[in-house]
């Protein structure tokens, strides 16, 4: 109940623009209202938080004012301006809550309302409240209910067709229109869109009362759909629900309604009119068109799931063949978008079979959707649509050569040879001298190889035979071509290599995937090298003819690059693989890496890479890409970076300990601290030397190891240790070869 109401108005003007802030109470709790107008439509938009409640709203002008606004704010707003690229916003933040409503009616001019979602509107109100919405209750209605406009005009009432309220037919004094009407009938019939609207808007203007007047918008919503106007259905249709809500068209005036909405992207208009065709017309045809209407929105928009689904229940609900078959084909198109071409396939196989002539009413869809099949390697659905197009287009028109041509050319690849071998022989009979007519001689000429029953042996010899029956001619070279494919056929990849240079002498023209055939049989004779750890024919072919595998074959090809020092094409695998997002596959890369650009003496991309995988392995001790370490200790040897050697030799230590392996790494270290006659360094490296050698056969840095180490303690005036140090060599056979330095 409104018991009080106080009204504070504050207006600006600017550019037309009208801001509105008023105040009053309902129930004794305040509330406030926010009227934003303009005279061109503008956008305003709510923000919520993860609560569903409204942290801000946001309205955006093309235009912006000549002079500043001030911050503005009552109890219950903060409004806010500000201007980016030259667009000017209003923002307004609640100090309570807050809810926006667009203001799309005006009641002095229209006779009824009804509940729209609109993100574009001249008048924007916002209202501001403590718990709930002023004046406003929202009821929770049950699924079944009907949602009809809210009508306010007093003096409407309904009416059916041309009956008087009494239920008895209203006298015809003119017969003009009747005739006119049956025209536009006639003239929809053949498609002759633009006539049927000419003649509606005579008629309407010259039998303004006319009985036929619901037919005649009906018939110009249908037009204007045809010819793509959604502008002109809309308007036509809004007044036809006005005027005919109980017409038997009722149901499919809805669903061009519901459509050209959609085409428009007014999407929640749309819904309105989808919801009241399947809850009002639900057992209607035209609701399953409604279906595929609004399934074509939704794939349009990029919803090809839900599209699916509706396409899907569409044929499921309907017993109308025509919805049927749309719904087959369009279903064979969005399986094909997906890439499930078994799907799409058995689809387009039902429409062929209930409906051939189809794929002439979609001409141009159906040829891209055939040609999709062939892509895909799946003859046998594209000659299902070129057979069904064949039948149903004269021979003059401008497919039917192709059409011809490939339906017999794409069966050829399929088990109906004989089919194939039909077709080949009607084009040659139609098209002696037509512009496909050596492809199409070629096409049958191949099934001479394919149509018999012997096994590939007995086919290797027949074309071992052929070959050297018509040396030179035409059918040996269609045999030599044969026998590669077979051999390829059967794995046999070598073998196929080998015919390399009697290949490369064929007809490019007659034959023109030979280097795609010698390229198939290199990759193939590449596999079974790496397969059995042939490298150097691994890196010949790969030289040779270039070839790239796929990723499962990368690190044989790395291992036979280094084993062969074919750095370059091992640093291509390294890098190809570095940025793996397979943690341990990343390790093993970086591993490899490093390896090589150690190799080639990239060592700022080792000192990269080798802080990289460090970080991943820092954890396992156990990793079986420690020796990244010890890659970090040789590389500042040779970059000479003796403080980095100090440092890198510290995580060795740490990592494998005293190791045999290291000695060298001990000996760097020491001659690091010889010069810079830091004898703490050679003592310390030198006496691990020492105890490595010591149980070891071998004393790779014997002598040097001794006499250095004899001179730190001398210099440290450790004499007892100096003369422990010399004397060890008495009981030392000293060799002049040194260990081999590295990892």
């Amino acid at each position: 109940m409104l018991k009080a109401i106080f009204f504070i108005l504050l207006s600006f003007n600017l550019f037309a623009l009208e801001l509105s802030l008023e105040g009053a109470k309902e129930e004794k709790k305040p509330f406030s209202t926010l009227h934003i107008k303009e005279k061109e439509k503008f956008l305003c938009q709510e923000f919520k938080d993860d609560f569903d409640t409204v942290t801000k709203i946001v309205c955006a002008f093309s235009k912006h004012p000549s002079q500043e606004i001030k911050k503005l704010q009552n109890s219950f707003f903060e409004i806010t301006t500000q201007t980016k690229d030259k667009t000017f916003f209003i923002v307004i933040k609640p100090f309570k809550k807050m809810k926006l409503y667009p203001m799309i009616f005006d009641l002095k001019k229209e006779d009824s309302v009804f509940s729209s979602d609109v993100e574009m509107s001249n008048h924007w109100m916002v209202v501001g409240y403590e718990e709930k919405v002023p004046f406003s209750q929202k009821n929770k209605l049950p699924q079944t209910a009907l949602n009809f406009p809210l009508t306010l005009k007093k003096d409407m009432l309904p009416y059916v067709g041309s009956l008087d309220f009494k239920g008895n037919p209203v006298y015809i004094k003119k017969v003009g229109d009747v005739t006119d009407y049956i025209k536009i009938k006639k003239y929809y019939e053949e498609k002759n869109y633009e006539a049927v609207l000419e003649l509606s808007d005579d008629i309407i203007d010259e039998y303004p009362n006319s009985l036929f007047m619901a037919e005649l918008l009906f018939y110009k919503i249908k037009a204007h759909d045809k010819l793509n106007n959604s502008d002109s259905v809309i308007e036509v249709a809004k007044k036809f629900l006005t005027n005919y809500s109980a017409d038997e068209n009722i149901a499919e005036v809805l669903s061009l309604l519901a459509k050209a909405y959609d085409k428009n992207g007014l999407s929640s208009d749309a819904d309105y009119f989808y919801d009241r065709l399947f809850s009002e017309h639900y057992d209607s045809v035209y609701a399953k068109w409604g279906l595929l209407y609004m399934a074509e929105s939704l794939e349009a928009s990029g919803s090809s799931s839900k599209a699916k689904d509706l396409y899907l229940r569409a044929i499921k609900e309907t017993q109308d063949l025509e919805v049927g078959v749309v719904a087959g084909f369009k279903l064979a198109q969005n399986y094909m978008s997906s890439s499930n071409y078994k799907e799409s396939a058995q689809y387009i196989q039902k429409v062929a079979k209930v409906k051939p002539e189809f794929f002439v009413q979609q001409k141009d869809e159906s040829i891209d959707l055939m040609f999709s099949f062939v892509e895909n390697e799946d003859y046998k659905s594209g000659s299902i649509i070129a057979k069904a197009l064949l039948q149903n287009i004269k021979k003059n028109e401008d497919e039917y050569e192709e059409l011809l041509k490939e339906s017999g050319i794409w069966l050829s690849k399929t088990e109906d040879k004989k089919d194939s071998l039909e077709l080949l022989n009607r084009y040659i009979t139609e098209f002696s001298d037509g512009k496909y007519i050596t492809e199409v001689k070629f096409a049958k000429d191949s099934l001479f190889f394919e149509l018999n029953d012997e096994n590939n042996t007995q086919k290797l010899e027949k074309y071992d035979s052929l070959m050297e029956e018509y040396s030179g001619d035409t059918i040996a070279n269609r045999a030599l071509y044969e026998k590669a494919k077979l051999l390829i056929q059967n794995a046999k990849y070598n073998e196929a290599l080998k015919l390399e240079p009697k290949l490369l002498n064929l007809d490019e023209q007659e034959f023109k995937d030979v280097k795609d055939l010698i390229k198939e049989a290199a990759i193939g004779t590449m596999k079974e090298s790496l397969k059995a750890k042939e490298c150097s024919s691994v890196l010949i072919i790969s030289s040779k003819y270039k070839i790239e595998l796929s990723n499962e074959w990368d690190e044989g090809v790395y291992e036979c690059a280094m084993k062969g020092a074919d750095f370059s094409l091992a640093k291509k695998m390294a890098d190809k693989n570095i940025k793996s997002k397979d943690i341990n596959e990343r390790k093993k890369w970086l591993y490899r890496f490093i390896k090589v650009d150690f190799a080639t003496g990239n060592y700022s991309n080792v000192i990269e890479a080798s802080k990289e995988l460090v970080t991943l392995i820092k954890d396992d001790k156990n990793s079986p890409f420690i020796d990244v370490y010890r890659y970090i200790f040789d590389t500042y040897y040779r970059l000479e970076n003796s403080q980095k050697m100090i440092e890198s030799m510290a995580d060795i230590l740490n990592i494998f300990k005293e190791d045999y392996k290291d000695v060298e790494r001990y000996a760097a270290v020491m001659s690091v601290g010889s010069t810079k006659k830091d004898n703490n360094l050679v003592i310390e490296y030198g006496q691990k030397i020492m105890n490595i050698q010591k149980n070891s056969t071998q004393k790779p840095q014997s002598p040097f190891v001794e006499f250095t180490l004899y001179q730190a303690y001398l210099e440290k005036e450790n004499h007892k240790e100096a003369l422990v140090v010399i004397k060890s060599l008495d009981c030392k056979t000293l060799e002049r070869q040194r260990s081999r330095y590295g990892i």
